[in-house]
């Protein structure tokens, strides 16, 4: 199995970051617009990035403040199927650290390359979004948002 990681250091308190993370706004704000979200443990929520590019994604762990934990229940990308994202949070020094997992692949193939990719944009999105108040939603990126 293979795994994406990151790390990102984002300067506002853990409390803020979750919160993006954990609600339809935040989110939206800075992964896609086009979603169906409900933070509880065994919602299973709805991700859309254009026609035809849709993963339902279920809340395994939430853990406030600390742990956010999710699984692929369906995508269009069958690669995703069963894959578990995940974001640990750590509040040091009023700014949070946060480490990124997207595991259980079952290969290193051309989608595991671009999910990696799109997964740093990501985080640059919610570093943008928690410090500046503008994120880059997937409807909203141009290739200038990230050179």
């Amino acid at each position: 199995m293979s795994s994406i990681e990151h790390f990102q250091v984002i300067n506002r308190p853990v409390q803020h970051v979750y919160e993006v993370l954990t609600t339809k706004k935040g989110l939206s704000e800075i992964w896609t617009n086009d979603l169906h979200f409900i933070n509880e443990i065994g919602a299973i929520n709805v991700f859309r990035f254009g026609e035809g590019d849709e993963s339902k994604i279920r809340v395994e762990e939430l853990v406030v403040d600390k742990e956010i934990v999710w699984k692929c229940i369906e995508s269009d990308e069958s690669e995703w199927i069963n894959t578990i994202i995940s974001f640990d949070l750590k509040e040091n020094n009023q700014k949070t650290e946060i480490i990124f997992r997207h595991t259980n692949w079952q290969d290193i193939t051309t989608c595991y390359r671009s999910c990696n990719y799109n997964w740093a944009i990501f985080l640059y999105s919610l570093k943008q979004y928690c410090e500046e108040g503008k994120g880059m939603p997937y409807q909203k990126r141009t290739i200038s948002d990230i050179t």
